[in-house]
């Protein structure tokens, strides 16, 4: 049978229901089979979600031309696509005729720069070629079915689960954009943005913290967002930086479909290195999984950056640098880093003494493995609020409170994979004091170090523990499984190193072979070091 036909069949098999009622889930399952059968005609799955994101936006965008505008009452949600070039016109025609007219879509939709539609469909390509592959996709596995609730949000954790199915393709390594969303709430939740403050990303991958910032605003201050407020949250009050074009497209997809921005606007999403110079405008909030692993071997040191404390060629701590000159007196970060950032020596333990002495370095939790796309990664989120200079030079950071997630904690992707109630307790902890972060109660789990005890450690060490493991502490060893799991996970994290190493070293040979003949590349962000696996990041 061919693949044209087995597509065929699979839209119309006995399974195949034209239900508007159908979970996310389930969506998501039809549309990511539909890609196992493409693959075998030549469309990659990083090509095919692509093409699904064009086409679901045109999908979602027309939906939303139907219902009230959000914050504006009494009037109509202005329209993302210009008539003609909307999902009625593809759905009206068939053939040929249907691939002809969405690669014309694709090439008007891209010549209207300096917009957020604009930037969306520049250089989009139409990479399904066969005519009946096309409308089966368009017609029987998307028109069908409706992608907004009741309440008139769009659906778009059904777009993210879209994304995080191409995040468990390894081999795609699609996984380096996708942060673990019930991390990414928990993290919003604990920082608590407010309507008029701004909020940004420096590595924001698909946009998954932005977004998050944006519904955790909407749901709690809705009453408040008409006017000016509503204004400024769609138009410049939440706003991200992405090395990677082809990801910053999909964030901006992922913002104008959850209401972040207009199709006419200037882009929400500033496309350069985050890293390349010294930031011009400055926010209340930064939340943030900034690229790590290879990155911290082969990226650059950024010796233009004067506003840095120290040189480094750690992509990790450089962002941590990064991160501090973006804030605003009193501004709040939130970051997820590797454990290498607490306890590396030289620039690693400048930058940490400078932290706790011009920041408020309140918390630190400790994160457990088996959360992220990347095996063996372990990593902490780092909260941090920028102080304004103390009196005699006294440190902004008191006391830093350490909640243990880790300690006897196994999560996987798939048998027990991180759910947003599994924080509850931390998120419980972090507010436990109000806004007065001394007066938090401590558990087992959540204690605090006073600044002195930290800047004494040797480095400034913060790779600070809580709890002791129940197997380490009793004669009972840990499950053959989960004995098999930790080693495997040390190897694949050590594989990723010594890779990383053979990276820079083929580098540098290659650059000395080269040198005096022709110019070499600068080693910028590639794909694996963005926001989203952990990067993306």
């Amino acid at each position: 049978m061919s693949t044209t036909a087995a597509l065929m069949n699979s839209a119309t098999a006995p399974g195949f229901r034209r239900s508007a009622g159908e979970t996310t889930s389930t969506l998501v399952n039809r549309l990511w089979s539909y890609c196992e059968l493409l693959r075998h005609s030549g469309v990659s799955t990083l090509d095919y979600v692509e093409q699904l994101t064009y086409l679901l936006f045109l999908k979602m965008a027309d939906e939303r031309a139907n219902r009230p505008a959000r914050f504006r009452r009494n009037m109509p949600e202005e329209p993302l696509v210009p008539p003609g070039l909307d999902w009625p016109s593809l759905t009206s025609r068939s053939a040929e005729e249907l691939v002809v007219h969405y690669e014309h879509v694709l090439r008007q939709l891209g010549r209207k720069g300096g917009t957020m539609l604009g930037e969306v469909f520049t250089k989009a390509q139409n990479k399904i070629h066969e005519p009946a592959v096309l409308e089966r996709l368009i017609k029987d596995l998307i028109d069908p079915y409706t992608w907004t609730r009741e309440n008139l949000d769009l659906k778009g954790d059904a777009y993210e689960g879209l994304l995080q199915r191409g995040a468990e393709d390894r081999k795609t390594g699609a996984g380096q954009y996708f942060t673990p969303r019930p991390l990414i709430d928990a993290m919003v939740d604990c920082v608590q943005p407010r309507p008029g403050e701004s909020i940004t990303d420096p590595a924001c991958g698909t946009g998954g913290f932005l977004i998050a910032a944006y519904a955790h605003i909407v749901e709690r201050y809705e009453e408040q967002l008409y006017g000016d407020e509503a204004r400024k949250l769609q138009t410049g009050a939440i706003t991200g930086y992405e090395l990677v074009r082809e990801t910053a497209r999909l964030a901006l997809m992922n913002m104008l479909l959850h209401g972040i921005g207009t199709s006419e606007a200037r882009p929400l999403i500033t496309i350069q290195d985050s890293l390349a110079k010294s930031p011009h405008k400055f926010y209340d909030i930064v939340l943030a999984n900034p690229p790590f692993g290879v990155g911290s071997v082969t990226g650059e040191a950024y010796t233009s950056r004067k506003d840095f404390w120290t040189q480094t060629t750690n992509k990790q701590l450089n962002f941590v640098q990064h991160i501090y000159t973006l804030l605003k007196t009193n501004g709040r970060a939130a970051l997820v880093l590797p454990d290498n950032v607490l306890f590396e020596g030289g620039a690693g333990a400048e930058i940490r003494r400078r932290l706790l002495d011009l920041t408020d370095v309140h918390t630190l939790l400790r994160l457990p493995t088996g959360i992220f796309y990347a095996n063996g990664v372990k990593a902490n989120v780092l909260f941090f609020d920028k102080r304004p200079p103390r009196p005699g030079g006294k440190p902004a950071t008191k006391r830093l409170w350490v909640y243990d997630f880790r300690t006897d904690q196994r999560f996987t992707l798939k048998q027990r994979a991180l759910r947003r109630e599994h924080l509850d307790e931390f998120v419980a902890a972090f507010h436990s004091g109000g806004t007065d972060y001394s007066a938090r109660k401590p558990s087992e789990r959540f204690r605090s170090y006073e600044y002195d005890e930290l800047i004494a450690r040797d480095k400034v060490n913060l790779d600070l523990t809580v709890l002791q493991s129940a197997s380490a502490s009793s004669a009972t060893l840990a499950p053959p499984d989960v004995i098999a799991q930790q080693i495997v996970e040390d190897l694949e994290t050590a594989l990723a190193e010594f890779t990383a190493v053979a990276q820079a070293l083929k580098k540098a040979a290659s650059s000395r072979t080269t040198d005096g003949f022709t110019a070499t590349t600068s080693t910028s962000h590639d794909g694996t070091t963005d926001d989203g696996t952990t990067q993306e990041q």
